[in-house]
């Protein structure tokens, strides 16, 4: 995502700063991260033009050269648009919600009687009759 906030800025000979964020994810060890940068666009002595990104105040390579895991120190890095890696961090704790306390009714078998109020016991073979061949 992107945003221009204008000319000029902090450092001499800025002459635009875009705004851009990304979502990155290392392939190896899953660590996941996002960050925003702010991208410089300057003008050398020459009139050929040159970008600078900045993140948290410093200067920093290109994201999108070779980004690094921060975690692991490996180069096997997915960027993604913005807002992914919270996405998947809002739905993971979602999923990890403790169910509300109470007794558990495990549901009867169908077809299947207790007489008397009893257990029925599950043997192999009970089990394994839908894979038997019938002979015939």
């Amino acid at each position: 995502m992107s945003e221009i906030t204008g000319e000029g800025g902090a450092r001499n000979g800025v002459t635009a700063i875009v705004h851009e964020s990304y979502s990155f994810a290392c392939m190896r060890c899953g660590h996941g991260w996002e960050q925003s940068y702010e991208i410089e666009h300057h003008t050398d002595g020459e009139g050929r033009e040159f970008v600078m990104y900045v993140a948290d105040g410093q200067i920093v390579p290109s994201p999108l050269s070779r980004p690094t895991c921060a975690n692991c120190d490996n180069h096997l890095v997915r960027i993604m648009r913005p807002g992914r890696v919270s996405s998947a961090r809002d739905a993971a704790h979602r999923q990890r919600a403790v169910p509300k306390a109470g007794p558990v009714e495990v549901p009867g078998v169908p077809g299947q009687s207790t007489a008397g109020g009893g257990q029925h016991h599950w043997h192999l073979s009970d089990l394994l009759h839908v894979f038997q061949r019938k002979a015939g």
